[in-house]
C-alpha cells in the first residue's frame, strides 16, 4: 500500500501509508470540510462513518477528481460507512453476511494492496437497558464473530471506526460521570475488549500513553471548549500492521470552526514492507 506519488505523504515517510478514520456526521452537510481536509492531510486511505446518504447520492465523481476511489455501504438518513483509497479496492464486503435480518449499514471491508481495511460504525446504544443497548452489545459480538469467520490475526488488517466506546478511564474526561452511560459502561468496554482480544492492538496507545486525549465532544454544554470529551474513534491493527505503525494522532483542529462534525479524525501511519 505504497503512496502513489513519491514525497507526497511526507508525514508518513517516503514509503509509508497514512490511514484515517472519521465520523463525518453527514457527508453532505460536511462535504466542503471533507474535501478540504483530504486535500490538506492527504491520507492514502480514509474510512468514513455516519455518511447519512445513499450510494446514489454519494460524491463518487468529485472524489475521483480529488484522487480517491470509494466503496460505500450507504443508507438514507442514518448510518452509512465508506472506504476512500488512492488505489482501487478489491474483495469488498458489506455487512456481516451472517444471515441476520439487519438493514443497518454499519460495516464495509476491502483489500488494498494486500491489507484488509475495515470501516465500522458501532451502534451508540442510546440508553443502558434499552433495545438499542442490547443491539449494540449484540453488534459487537457479531463483529467478533465476523473477524473469527472471515479474517485471521496473522494477516495485515486495520479495523477503523467510530466504536462508541471509550476503552479506559484515561479516555474519558470524567470517568465516574460517564461510567453509567452507553459510551463507557463496563458492559460496553467488556464487549469491545472481546473484539480486541481476537488479536488487535490500539495503534494510538502505541504512541500516546497520557490521559486527556479525545476524539468526540458533545455539541451541547460547551463540551468542546471545556474539553469534556471521550476517545471513542479508533484504529486497531493486527500484529503485522501494529509492528509497522510509526505514528498515531487525533486531528483535534478539525473539530473547530463552522459546522464541524462532533468527531475529530484519527490517523495512524505505517511504514511499507
Amino acid at each position: 500500500m505504497r503512496s502513489p506519488t513519491p514525497g507526497r505523504n511526507e508525514a508518513a515517510g517516503e514509503n509509508g501509508v497514512k490511514i484515517a478514520s472519521w465520523n463525518v456526521n453527514s457527508v453532505r452537510a460536511r462535504r466542503e470540510r471533507v474535501f478540504r481536509w483530504l486535500a490538506e492531510r492527504q491520507p492514502d486511505v480514509a474510512c468514513l462513518q455516519e455518511l447519512k446518504t445513499t450510494d446514489a447520492d454519494f460524491p463518487f465523481d468529485a472524489l475521483r477528481e480529488a484522487g480517491y476511489h470509494a466503496v460505500i455501504h450507504g443508507q438514507r438518513t442514518y448510518n452509512g460507512v465508506a472506504i476512500l483509497s488512492r488505489s482501487p479496492a478489491d474483495e469488498v464486503e458489506r455487512g456481516f453476511g451472517d444471515g441476520a435480518d439487519d438493514a443497518q449499514s454499519r460495516l464495509i471491508a476491502a483489500r488494498l494492496a494486500g491489507v484488509r481495511v475495515v470501516s465500522v460504525y458501532v451502534p451508540n446504544g442510546r440508553e443502558v437497558g434499552s433495545d438499542k443497548w442490547s443491539y449494540k452489545l449484540a453488534w459487537l459480538a457479531r463483529l467478533r464473530s465476523w473477524l473469527e469467520r472471515r479474517c485471521s490475526p496473522g494477516e495485515p488488517l486495520v479495523l477503523c471506526g467510530d466504536f462508541n466506546v471509550a476503552p479506559e478511564a484515561r479516555d474519558v474526561h470524567d470517568p465516574a460521570a460517564w461510567e453509567p452511560t452507553v459510551l463507557f459502561h463496563p458492559e460496553a468496554r467488556g464487549a469491545l475488549e472481546r473484539v480486541l482480544s481476537w488479536g488487535l492492538t490500539d495503534t494510538f496507545r502505541l504512541h500516546h500513553q497520557e490521559a486527556g486525549l479525545y476524539s468526540w465532544w458533545d455539541y451541547r454544554m460547551l463540551a468542546f471548549p471545556k474539553d469534556n470529551g471521550l476517545r471513542i474513534d479508533h484504529i486497531f491493527a493486527t500484529d503485522p500492521m501494529a509492528r509497522r505503525c510509526t505514528a498515531a494522532s487525533i486531528d483535534r483542529q478539525e473539530r473547530k470552526g463552522q459546522l464541524p462534525s462532533d468527531h475529530a479524525p484519527v490517523l495512524a501511519e505505517f511504514r511499507d514492507t
